[in-house]
């Protein structure tokens, strides 16, 4: 059965229009085409890494630094011998200052003070190659395991159910791969080395300044270490509380910034631009005021421990000063000394400002624990064997569904769908329509009941088999950032350019596509914007003819499309229908009714079933709702 007669595409499209108009969302303006070609034929070709993706995986111990970490820890062991090396022979130089003083200037010996000097010369170039290599080696280390981690937790939100997506804020996931990435990046690459060059720097510092006197070293570390103890273990727990609740504003700020750069038209239709800074002004606030919390611990922590610091070094003048009058320290042991406590104090200050980043970190950890904590709902068996080439027989048996275990939405739904028919499926809002077609490509699983494809339950096989012969077109078809050719061969990107086109002629849109400069390497904007409705879901029609599905699900194809629109649209089905089996989900009825059999749902029950005319004739709810659309078409028409 025929839907109508083409519309024409030709000529003058929204791309073009949209283009030579320098509007947004209208591709790469004609003037810098150019400059793009030339740019991209600069470009290096990377080879693609070999990736192993599985919709099951063994479950993991939940992350943290120690898992995190844990399958790099000779490599790790490596660089903390490098951080050793190079915390020894960057404290050298004060004990090399004592011989100088003592042995050099007081002794008038000219040899030694050279010696001291040369040695302290080669101290600084060791130290400086070491610091090199050990910045290069766990820099190069840091990125590999910050790749691996946004790996992980890319393919970990790949395998996750549609139900994740519904109840997470695109914006908190988008703070999850990046922010809480970034913070981690920054705690190995940064803090954690530093952490432990400054943490072992105070525990040489201790140990030579124990062998350096071991009276004077006991008097001023226990006049300063207690309090410094307590000082920092009041900041670790306030900056701690304080980093959690940044953590979580940030995930807010992001949240809000996506939903309104998604939403922009709606926001302008309705004038209501002013409104979204006011609380976008709110939403940042709220997360200056958590940072200010850190701040103000800091401001009193950094400020104590460097007053500490002053008290220790004059402590140690007056103890060690009165000590080298009487005879018991040498001048050049207390100027040892003095650069050594100042020395011990340095690590110290900087440990508080790693804290900082560390506090971050194990926030981040703890988000990313959560994430990857979750399981999806839609799981593939471990025993799940792939599906073979199927004929399209579909099959409920019982099926009961609810999206929140407490509202049934499909309640003891029976039904068969022979191998090769199209049942369309109507009904009001709400109905259970879209879970139907939902249920069959396994985006949800039944609360109770079976889904069989030839007679094999889908929860029984392999997801990429099974969905690899199933074709979705959505009411609202999702383009990416790309050209039309990408787009359309999605699901199959080593397709050919012939094939590509034979799609796109099959969907009717090759008119449209010449109009265009360069033809299918036409490069569109992101979800479609510089396309019109009727060309996006054309698009999404020949998307899923060029994957060859032996089911096809139209999930409301063409409920937000013109006459003329829906016209072509229905056109391309002709051909993307035949042979095939499929489930029409629609309001419209001009769309249902070349179906082989419809399907009437009313509150999670399948009311009415039969052919178009058997169902007229039954003067039932379908008969009710297609004498309600002539008199809307009459009417429209008047």
């Amino acid at each position: 059965m025929g839907f109508g007669a083409p519309i024409g595409f030709g000529g003058a499209n929204s791309v073009t229009s949209s283009r030579d108009a320098g509007l947004p969302h209208a591709g790469v303006p004609g003037h810098l085409q150019d400059e793009v070609k030339r740019v991209l034929k600069q470009e290096p070709v990377h080879d693609l890494p070999p990736v192993d993706f599985k919709h099951f995986t063994i479950p993991e111990v939940p992350f943290t630094l120690r898992s995190f970490l844990g399958d790099h820890k000779w490599k790790l062991f490596f660089a903390m011998i490098l951080v050793i090396g190079e915390s020894i022979l960057l404290q050298a130089g004060p004990l090399l200052t004592k011989f100088g003083i003592d042995e050099g200037v007081v002794a008038g010996n000219k040899g030694i003070l050279i010696t001291v000097s040369l040695t302290y010369l080669g101290s600084i170039l060791l130290h400086s190659l070491s610091a090199w290599y050990r910045i290069r080696y766990t820099g190069s280390l840091g990125e590999q395991l910050m790749k691996n981690l946004r790996i992980k937790v890319f393919s970990h939100l790949q395998r996750q159910s549609l139900d994740f997506y519904t109840n997470e804020k695109a914006g908190v996931l988008m703070t999850r791969m990046t922010s809480d990435i970034e913070a981690l990046s920054q705690l190995f690459q940064e803090g954690l080395v530093n952490f432990a060059v400054q943490g072992l720097t105070v525990i040489v510092i201790t140990v030579i300044l124990l062998f350096l006197n071991f009276k004077l070293a006991l008097i001023t570390l226990l006049a300063v270490v207690p309090i410094t103890i307590i000082l920092s273990e009041w900041f670790r727990r306030k900056s701690s509380k304080a980093y959690k609740i940044v953590r979580d504003k940030i995930s807010e700020v992001l949240s809000d910034l996506q939903e309104s750069l998604a939403g922009i038209r709606i926001i302008t239709a309705h004038n209501r631009r002013k409104y979204n800074v006011v609380k976008h002004t709110n939403i940042v606030g709220e997360h200056k005021d958590a940072n200010l919390e850190a701040v103000q611990a800091a401001s009193v922590y950094t400020p104590g421990t460097e007053a500490i610091a002053i008290l220790g070094r004059a402590l140690v003048l007056i103890v060690g000063g009165r000590m080298v009058l009487n005879g018991e320290l040498e001048i050049g042991e207390l100027t040892a000394f003095l650069l050594y406590l100042g020395a011990f104090f340095t690590p110290i200050q900087t440990l508080t400002q790693l804290y900082n980043g560390y506090q971050q970190g194990q926030a981040a950890v703890s988000k990313l624990r959560d994430l990857l904590g979750t399981t999806p709902s839609v799981a593939e068996y471990p025993s799940a064997k792939p599906m073979h080439e199927i004929r399209g027989e579909i099959v409920f048996e019982n099926v009961n569904f609810s999206y929140n275990d407490s509202t049934p939405v499909l309640k003891h739904i029976n039904l068969k769908i022979e191998a090769g028919e199209t049942i369309a499926i109507v009904g009001p809002t709400g109905g259970g329509k879209s879970t139907i077609a939902k249920l069959t490509t396994r985006f949800y699983d039944p609360s109770n009941g079976r889904v069989l494809i030839d007679g094999i339950d889908i929860r029984e096989v392999q997801l990429s088999s099974l969905r690899r012969q199933i074709g979705v077109v959505p009411q609202e078809p999702f383009l990416f950032a790309g050209s039309i050719r990408d787009n359309v061969g999605f699901s199959r990107p080593e397709v050919s350019d012939s094939e590509v086109i034979e799609a796109l002629e099959a969907s009717g849109l090759m008119t449209m596509v010449h109009s265009l400069p360069e033809g299918i390497n036409t490069v569109i904007h992101e979800r479609g914007a510089s396309l019109s409705d009727g060309e996006r879901q054309l698009i999404a029609i020949a998307r899923a003819f060029l994957s060859k599905p032996r089911v096809l699900v139209l999930d409301e194809a063409t409920s937000n499309l013109d006459l003329q629109s829906e016209s072509q649209v229905e056109r391309a089905l002709d051909a993307i229908l035949d042979g095939r089996s499929a489930i029409i989900v629609a309001h419209r009825l001009a769309t249902v009714m070349r179906a082989d059999r419809i399907l009437v749902v009313r509150n999670g029950s399948i009311v009415e079933s039969g052919s178009h005319k058997e169902l007229i004739n039954t003067g039932g709810a379908y008969s009710a709702m297609h004498n309600q659309w002539q008199g809307t078409v009459r009417s429209s028409g008047s």
